[in-house]
Formats: structure tokens, C-alpha cells, sequence
């Protein structure tokens, strides 16, 4: 993981954690709380998505084999499995989708050249996606999609000209 480390870091020091500070201070995320930050939380599930773990306690094995380096991948002094699951059911996610949205609006106007897409029609050009993603009813008995499956489905619309989405929503 000394690789994984460091590439880990490069990928969170991207992240404008005065932005995230501002999002997590809007929805109180942060109020009573003492080790286990919101930033803290954002970087334990970030780290799980990118490795690919498939649960919270495969995502606690992989975290917990490496101690010594909580600080250094922004997981504060103590991350377990109570700390990372309360905080997941009792932490507002609008928290981290206005995050998101941050995110999206910084690299909108990062973009420098826009005569690399070049379009006759004037104005913004959009693609609209819809994915389902099958989820095990016996463990997510809320997104009921027929009588013996789960699903969720993800709506995308994304900027042509960008390749950045615009608006995600999750039904």
C-alpha cells in the first residue's frame, strides 16, 4: 500500500478541502463531532470506491492493516467500523452532493479551449443517460423494482462539449 499511498494523496490533494469545509458547515456535518470529520468520512469511502471494496467491513480490513498511516491519508486518529457506519446512516449526503456540484462547477471553468468541439448549433448540447444498477432485495428491501428484484437507477445528463455531467439524479 506505500504506492497506493502515495498515489491516493496526489489524487485527494486535488480536492479543495475549504469548499468541502464550507458544504459539511451548511448542513452542520460537523457539529458534536470530535475525531471522525466529514473529511475524514469523504476520504475512508473515497479510498473504499477507488480500491473497489465491496463492503464496509471489507473496507475496514483493507484500513485497518495500515494504522500508522491514517493521518497521512486524511482518515483522522481512529476509523472503525462504528465511527464510519454511524456516520454514514446519521450524516446528511447533501453534504457531499453540493461537494459534487462544487467539484462540477470548478471544472467547467477550468476548461480553456472550447474550439476543440465545435458544433453548428448555438447554445449548450446535452446527453441524457439512464442506467439500473441490480441491487439484492434482501439487503436493500427499499428499492423494490419487480416483485423478486432491487434496483436503482441512475439519470445523467451530461455536457457533449465538457464530457462533465450537469445534473445527476438517483431514483
Amino acid at each position: 500500500m506505500n504506492n497506493g499511498k502515495y498515489v491516493f494523496a496526489q489524487v485527494a490533494s486535488f480536492l479543495p478541502a475549504r469548499i468541502f469545509d464550507k458544504c459539511a458547515l451548511k448542513y452542520n456535518g460537523n457539529k458534536w463531532v470530535k475525531h471522525f470529520t466529514c473529511w475524514n468520512q469523504l476520504m475512508c469511502t473515497m479510498l473504499g470506491q477507488l480500491s473497489g471494496r465491496e463492503s464496509l467491513r471489507d473496507l475496514l480490513i483493507t484500513i485497518s492493516a495500515h494504522p500508522n498511516k491514517y493521518y497521512h491519508l486524511g482518515f483522522g486518529k481512529n476509523v472503525s467500523r462504528t465511527n464510519l457506519a454511524l456516520a454514514n446512516e446519521q450524516r446528511d449526503c447533501s453534504i457531499y452532493e453540493s461537494f459534487a456540484y462544487e467539484m462540477i462547477a470548478i471544472a467547467r471553468s477550468s476548461l480553456i479551449d472550447e474550439t476543440d468541439f465545435t458544433l453548428a448549433v448555438t447554445g449548450n448540447v446535452y446527453a441524457f443517460d439512464s442506467t439500473t444498477i441490480d441491487l439484492c432485495l434482501n439487503v436493500f428491501w427499499w428499492a423494490s423494482f419487480r416483485k423478486a428484484k432491487g434496483a436503482i437507477k441512475i439519470h445523467t445528463l451530461y455536457d457533449v462539449k465538457t464530457s462533465i455531467p450537469a445534473f445527476v439524479h438517483i431514483t
